[in-house]
């Protein structure tokens, strides 16, 4: 039984290459590629098409796969919906979450979460709903989320070989201008041996973790910083800032004493590229009202 089926029609100026280098090319994980050519079922124009012979351009590629290598995800369903939609398309929902909210549950039946509540979202379409990553309770910002078992291994795999790209923006203290301009943080974070809820640098046991930042403006004892991750580690933004004498506004954890009412960390920018093209494709998560005293 097919349980999901992708119909692509490759573009005009589609280059030839075989059906191996098609699928090599968009990604599609092996243990995928091998339910496909088993029960032959990757089709060209309708036929059956072997792995080492080519397509070009104008064929019309059918994927049918009845067998997938991704664990479904069950959540609870809450109507509740305290995120808005950013762009969808058939594959995936790019949404901007709201602080205060969990992106997922930590354990079964919990609800109340992002996902608890997209899950509801995508069943009014008959559609699951596949975490690709998650951010802090406490940060808002763009959130990718897969619409099918087939798309999230491709998400996955251009998360790990970092070809998608997310960027913050983080309001810091910087009381004395500073703190440089633009700077690599490459420190390596492990868990907090006196709160488990925290992390911290760690250069014995920590894994490796590494931060890019650029100020964009400074107001007063501030500073607005735009932040690129290229690596994903828990609290990376806020344990590595921190670390460098200059916190987040608003970190409960990291910088205790400030008084600020959230956290001022915000996923602006996520960058991919369109699963099945080669079309890149920027979304961008308008910053919230709580940045706009801080901005120039």
């Amino acid at each position: 039984m097919i349980i999901y089926q992708k119909k692509v029609t490759l573009e005009t100026d589609f280059s030839p290459m075989s059906v191996r280098g098609l699928l090599n090319h968009w990604l599609v994980p092996q243990k995928m590629q091998h339910f496909l050519r088993i029960n032959r079922e990757i089709l060209v124009n309708g036929q059956y098409r072997a792995f080492n012979r080519n397509v070009e351009s104008g064929d019309e590629i059918t994927l049918n796969f009845s067998e997938v290598s991704v664990k479904v995800q069950n959540y609870e369903l809450d109507a509740t919906q305290s995120f808005s939609v950013l762009f969808e398309s058939d594959d995936l929902l790019i949404v901007n979450k709201p602080a205060g909210i969990k992106t997922h549950p930590n354990r079964p039946g919990e609800n109340g979460t992002l996902m608890n509540q997209v899950a509801f979202y995508l069943a009014q379409q008959g559609k699951k709903a596949y975490m690709v990553h998650r951010i802090d309770e406490a940060t808002s910002g763009v959130l990718l989320i897969g619409k099918t078992p087939i798309v999230i291994g491709i998400l996955n795999r251009q998360l790990s070989q970092k070809k998608m790209a997310r960027q913050y923006i983080a309001i810091v203290n910087d009381p004395e201008h500073e703190l440089a301009e633009h700077a690599t943080i490459n420190s390596p974070i492990g868990v907090d041996p006196e709160n488990d809820r925290q992390r911290c640098v760690d250069y014995i046991n920590g894994l490796s973790a590494i931060t890019h930042y650029r100020v964009l403006s400074r107001k007063g004892a501030t500073a607005v910083l735009a932040v690129d991750l290229e690596t994903g580690r828990t609290h990376q933004i806020r344990v590595h800032l921190a670390s460098i004498g200059h916190p987040i506004l608003g970190d409960p954890l990291y910088n205790p004493t400030d008084t600020t009412p959230r956290l001022l960390l915000h996923g602006q920018t996520l960058r991919y590229t369109e699963p099945y093209t080669d079309q890149p494709r920027t979304v961008t998560a308008p910053v919230p009202d709580a940045f706009e005293p801080y901005l120039s």
